[in-house]
């Protein structure tokens, strides 16, 4: 019974991430905790640089045991990272990893908040992060935070003294936070800022280090921890029926698309956090110790805390609405507050605690999941009065257009009231995430409004007031307008309600490839926002570029149809880049945007907005051989690219990998990571070691050191280690050290200008130690590192040949790097100039 109830508390908890947009329907224990969050007025800030590299123990035992308010400051989205659920990069995973970070939030009971800050990938050195990012504004937005969200305590993931050993990003985002810490307070500084907000001090910041910082248990088991603060972050929750590190790894679990789906654990364990700024508390045991916690911290206050820690004391679990006349005063205290800081935070909570009591429920539905601008859409109301309180429903207020709908509905027990609004949406503006609206730089996401710098999300386009009366008391709750509906399948499901342009329109390809300069015929899609849309589409285009015809007759009839045009675009005859923009034009306005919809389950669906445009290359390339085979790893984009340059590829089905299959493959091509993520080839790398003997050709793509799928020895027919070195300037000087080679040779001759213009890095995880069989083909470094000979390596094993490559042929190619294509082509090549080269002497 005990494990069924686990279970159970467990899905709940994962539900409600899978319908994120799904109304809060409170247990009795879900209200108590949230009562005593409500009685607690302190603040916690936790500090890092990247989605998942939040300790979620800590944030849960802040926000669940101490009841603190917990935040956590990701200075930037995870843009850079790879993904291994689904195919999206660069932006669209920077989407994806916030909604990942506010799934971990609603699990662990904190809060989000973010920097401008753009994961340009990974860097070496804080040096060349701030070379990248504009440090000045990314410390203002980390002063922005402190300032807005009033930390009595910051906490840093990273050590601010530590340069160099560990990623870039990291050692700067503790060293910005050192910065801010003090800046924060200093109203002569980011002045602006204060127009909003009043300078804040916090009381004291720590870091939060562990063994791993010291290089062994051993070692710090000897530390001085006399400046150290330690945590058994094991607690149990019996209202949760979930240890609070249980809570944490499920939490953890939420950042799906880089891997961290892991067991739960549960027991004692100790979190520790070292002293650095502020005030030494007096107790070791408390973070908050000498700070004033209760409601006695605000003026006024002291009466609240009469009310509300009397509930407390006494809270009926099994009528909580008998609380309501209480709550009722409490809340009338709380609105009388001078301190504006509390008085929000604590009225959207005590909000949350009455709605909970009184088992109201408010929701309202749009009739659509989108709407464009200058439109109207219905919305359903449905309020619901399910206990015996007095409750009235005075009126509701649109916000998107202020319309107030007069009411005077008294809410009787558990009689459903439902009823339409009609909504006229006066705006221009879309809700996408806000911070791709404009273009902004490599190392820099462009916001040029204050206010939204730092949210999470774009805020909900579109939501209802419900003015009501409780108890004769006036009280309003704010509901943000929802699509909900079902599917046969899934049952009942809701997702944001979006407004979104009249038409978007895109391309298939991001990236289109010309070997040579035949045409190609490239389809346009347009997608219509609204009912009876009528214009022309056109193709802007560099100007050695030709495409016909110029424009084309558009005409849609029902709003989520898709039309798709074709367009012939004829290359120069020499090498060039260029980009294609597809504009749709309807009436007097023209549209440039491209519409991509994420959907996966443990996020809401994700409505993004970006600029729509293809880069097309005209390359001067050769190839040998035809048919590749391709097993693919954590989810890559070269399969299509290779097809570009006229490959036939099949996607390899690694559980039917055997000596027959392969054999019929010019050359069989293994995707990043994938013996660290495709269990099935531990089973089958016999046979591609194989048939590598047996005169194939095998090009393995990088993989990391940790999880292996297949013993280090094995992975390659010789000795080959695999390291952590990698070469991030992705303008680092690349040396061709072995020119003779036909790799660099056939078909096409690689030079130094081949690695122009590469993107994000070089490349990660090359190989430190390997046998005499291989022969490193390039040498690069970072600046002030030594030369890394191992992002190319070959062997010849048998009557075939072995390729390993670190080199980031899973970004380059699909944006388009010539030079990637072509030393691309030539690994697959290898070992065909010699079949070349004896065809030609036969005929």
């Amino acid at each position: 019974m005990k494990k069924l109830v686990l279970f159970i508390l467990v899905n709940c908890l994962f539900l409600s991430t899978i319908s994120a947009q799904k109304p809060d329907k409170l247990s009795s224990n879900q209200i108590y905790e949230k009562l005593q969050k409500l009685n607690f007025l302190g603040s916690a800030l936790y500090v890092a640089a990247h989605p998942d590299d939040e300790n979620t123990r800590l944030i849960s035992y802040l926000s669940n045991e101490v009841k603190a308010r917990t935040a956590y400051l990701s200075l930037t989205r995870g843009d850079g990272g790879q993904n291994l659920i689904g195919p999206e990069i660069r932006e669209q995973l920077g989407v994806i990893r916030t909604q990942e970070l506010l799934a971990a939030r609603r699990v662990d009971g904190g809060e989000q908040l973010f920097t401008r800050a753009n994961d340009f990938g990974y860097s070496k050195h804080p040096d060349e992060t701030l070379d990248i990012w504009n440090k000045d504004e990314v410390l203002s937005d980390v002063v922005w935070a402190i300032r807005k969200f009033k930390p009595d305590v910051i906490i840093n993931r990273f050590d601010h003294r530590t340069p160099g050993r560990t990623h870039g990003h990291h050692t700067t985002s503790a060293m910005l936070s050192m910065e801010a810490f003090d800046l924060a307070g200093d109203d002569t500084k980011y002045t602006s800022q204060l127009k909003t907000y009043d300078a804040w001090q916090p009381k004291r910041l720590f870091f939060n280090t562990s063994w791993w910082f010291y290089g062994s248990q051993e070692k710090f088991e000897k530390a001085d921890k006399s400046k150290m603060l330690n945590f058994d972050i094991g607690v149990y929750y019996p209202l949760k029926g979930l240890s609070n590190n249980e809570l944490a790894s499920i939490a953890s679990s939420q950042h799906l698309c880089q891997g961290f789906g892991r067991l739960t654990t549960r027991g004692t364990q100790e979190e520790y956090i070292e002293f650095l700024k502020g005030d030494f508390p007096e107790d070791k045991s408390n973070i908050f110790s000498g700070i004033d916690t209760s409601w006695n911290r605000v003026k006024g206050g002291k009466a609240i805390g009469n009310i509300l820690y009397a509930i407390e004391k006494d809270f009926n679990f099994v009528n909580p609405a008998s609380h309501l006349p209480q709550l009722m005063n409490a809340y009338k205290l709380i609105q009388q507050l001078e301190d504006a800081h509390w008085k929000t935070i604590k009225l959207a909570e005590i909000e949350a605690i009455i709605q909970a009591c009184a088992g109201l429920y408010l929701e309202a539905s749009a009739a659509a999941p989108s709407a464009t601008p200058r439109s109207a859409i219905n919305v359903n109301i449905e309020a619901l009065n399910r206990s015996n309180a007095n409750i009235k429903l005075i009126s509701t207020t649109s916000s998107i257009d202020n319309k107030t709908d007069k009411k005077d509905l008294a809410l009787q027990p558990n009689n459903r009231e439902n009823f339409t609004l009609n909504i006229n949406i006066a705006t221009d503006d879309y809700s996408a995430p806000y911070w791709l609206f404009e273009k902004g730089t490599l190392g820099m996401y462009k916001v040029p409004n204050q206010q939204l710098r730092g949210l999470p999300e774009t805020p909900r386009p579109a939501t209802i007031k419900f003015n009501l009366q409780i108890e004769g008391t006036p009280i309003t709750i704010t509901k943000p307008v929802v699509y909900r509906y079902s599917k046969p399948d899934k049952g009942e499901l809701y997702q944001p309600f979006e407004i979104l342009p009249e038409v978007t329109a895109d391309f298939a390809d991001k990236v289109i490839i010309f070997s040579d300069d035949a045409t190609k015929e490239i389809p346009v899609t347009v997608k219509a926002g609204k009912d009876n849309i009528d214009g022309y589409v056109s193709i802007k285009h560099p100007y050695s570029w030709k495409v016909y015809p110029e424009k084309q007759k558009l005409t849609i009839e029902q709003k989520g149809d898709e039309v798709t045009l074709m367009f012939t675009v004829v290359p120069p005859s020499t090498q060039s880049e260029g980009v294609l923009t597809p504009e749709v034009f309807i009436g007097d306005k023209k549209y440039t945007k491209a519409l991509s919809e994420i959907e996966y389950d443990h996020i809401p669906k994700q409505s993004v907005l970006l600029p729509s445009e293809t880069k097309v290359v005209r390359l001067n390339i050769q190839k040998s051989g035809q048919y590749i085979g391709y097993i693919q790893g954590a989810g890559d984009a070269i399969p299509e690219s290779l097809r570009q340059i006229g490959y036939d590829v099949e996607i390899i089905d690694p559980s039917t990998i055997n000596a027959e299959l392969l054999q019929k493959y010019d050359a069989v091509v293994v995707g990043i990571r994938a013996y660290n993520t495709v269990d099935e080839l531990k089973f089958k790398q016999k046979y591609i070691l194989d048939y590598v003997k047996n005169g194939g050709n095998v090009i393995v793509q990088y993989n990391t050191n940790r999880r292996l799928n297949v013993a280090p020895n094995e992975l390659a027919p010789y000795n080959l280690q695999l390291s952590r070195d990698r070469v991030t300037d992705e303008n680092a000087t690349v040396e061709i050290i072995a020119k003779d080679h036909s790799l660099v040779n056939f078909p096409n001759k690689i030079e130094a200008k081949d690695f122009e213009g590469w993107v994000q890095e070089r490349g990660l995880y090359f190989p430190n130690t390997w046998g005499s069989e291989f022969t490193p083909i390039l040498s690069m470094n970072d600046t002030g590192e030594t030369a890394k000979k191992g992002s190319l390596l070959i062997a010849k094993y048998g009557k075939g040949n072995y390729i390993y490559t670190g080199l980031s042929f899973f970004r380059e190619l699909p944006a388009g790097v010539p030079g990637a294509y072509k030393l691309f082509t030539n690994m697959i090549s290898v070992g065909k100039a010699q079949i070349v080269k004896q065809s030609t002497l036969k005929n």
